[in-house]
């Protein structure tokens, strides 16, 4: 339940039904009472709100908990069916979008071409368009979208959806995210312009997704996306850590010795992104007559086998293993993992190398170094995942229900 806890003392409404329903913790009406200490009568009335909305149905009964025999307790489930979820996960060059079910299945989706440098207005217009077309190859109708979410590769406020002082996102400061691209879905899909649209770092959002797909029991969880730029999303008891304004993760602009004559694009000398980034890579490798220039382009050189772009995602490594020892330390996670364009075999042993070499073993012992588990689709599971949490808390649920007058 992602650390929320239940009202006690017959206080729990329809949406703290729906919540222990969804989690697995209570899905039938005797446990749903155990667990509230409602009545059976209060149970009902809760429940046929959520059923009258089309969030709840009756699945297969259960086993039978009396000896003495009768009749099996019918099951609730959550109805993934009822609505879906667009969301979107900007990169500075390209840029993927899909229709999502409620429970994180893509049903339709697209990559492309799309540049950041471009500006809001252009590009949140295009993902509109984009989203028309993947609710029609899905056989979704706008209205049955009830949220979007948005990955962005930069500082993100939380509370207001702006980006803010983003080092490679020119143009996206404090632009109104969400209104833009609510007003785009509208205008190319038919839907609403007050749907909800949810904005974060791409590094946090990919975090999230993979963290609740892959890893749900870990109470400690960082990805380090390393691409055109490097960030890192935590994820703490299912929660994203965002810290005080959305800027906690952005390791990129940590300052490193090898990195003194490097001009970062943050306007900075030294910073991490500049030695050790797929951009920084690039341009390396752009220097020594090998085209490149981006994090992608580095990607498919390391895929072919490239000698001279491996010793290079290698040597990248080391310098984010270095940092990474201090970020282990400070974070004590049991899982860190590497994505983003870099994330391959070279990269992730420079990493480990000076990983273990610098951090203490008491950091390390019950660590796992992995790689990303869903590619590039991390980052849209976890825009989806945030829209459907935010959407199905029990609080907006009691708001929803009575907006919709059941």
């Amino acid at each position: 339940m992602n650390g929320r806890a239940l009202k006690a003392g017959g206080h729990a409404g329809a949406g703290d039904l729906l919540e222990l329903v969804r989690s697995g913790r209570a899905t039938t009406r005797g446990a749903l009472q155990q667990a509230t200490g409602l009545s059976r009568a209060t149970v009902g009335q809760r429940l046929d709100r959520l059923f009258r909305a089309g969030w709840l149905r009756e699945g297969a009964g259960g086993p039978v908990d009396s000896p003495l025999g009768g009749r099996p307790s019918i099951t609730l489930e959550f109805d993934a069916s009822h609505a879906v979820v667009l969301a979107a996960d900007l990169d500075t060059r390209h840029a993927g979008a899909a229709v999502l079910s409620l429970t994180g299945e893509i049903q339709a989706e697209h990559t492309g071409t799309l540049v950041i440098d471009d500006g809001p207005e252009a590009v949140l217009d295009e993902l509109g368009r984009w989203f028309a077309e993947l609710l029609q190859k899905a056989g979704r109708q706008a209205d049955a979208v009830c949220g979007i979410g948005l990955a962005v590769p930069g500082p993100v406020d939380s509370d207001t959806g702006r980006v803010v002082q983003p080092p490679i996102m020119p143009g996206w400061d404090g632009y109104d995210v969400r209104g833009r691209l609510a007003r785009a879905f509208a205008e190319h899909a038919g839907g609403r312009a007050d749907t909800v649209v949810l904005v974060d770092n791409d590094a946090n959002l990919m975090a999230y997704g993979e963290q609740r797909s892959g890893y749900p029991d870990c109470a400690a969880f960082a990805l380090v996306k390393v691409s055109t730029g490097i960030g890192a999303g935590v994820v703490v008891r299912g929660a994203i850590y965002r810290g005080i304004d959305g800027g906690a993760g952005d390791i990129g602009h940590i300052r490193v010795p090898e990195g003194a004559d490097a001009l970062c694009r943050c306007g900075s000398y030294g910073c991490l992104a500049a030695v050790a980034s797929g951009g920084a890579v690039a341009r390396k490798l752009a220097e020594a007559g090998v085209p490149a220039a981006s994090g992608s382009d580095v990607r498919d050189l390391l895929v072919s086998g490239h000698p001279e772009a491996m010793a290079l995602a290698r040597e990248a490594g080391r310098h984010v293993g270095d940092v990474l020892a201090t970020v282990v330390t400070l974070l004590n996670p049991g899982v860190l993992m590497i994505a983003g364009d870099l994330a391959g075999i070279p990269f992730l042993t420079g990493v480990r190398e000076l990983l273990y070499q610098r951090a203490l073993p008491r950091s390390t012992a019950h660590l796992d170094v992995v790689t990303s588990r869903l590619g590039e689709r991390a980052g849209l599971v976890g825009a989806g995942a945030l829209v459907v949490e935010h959407l199905y808390a029990p609080e907006r649920v009691e708001e929803r229900l009575a907006a919709l007058g059941v």
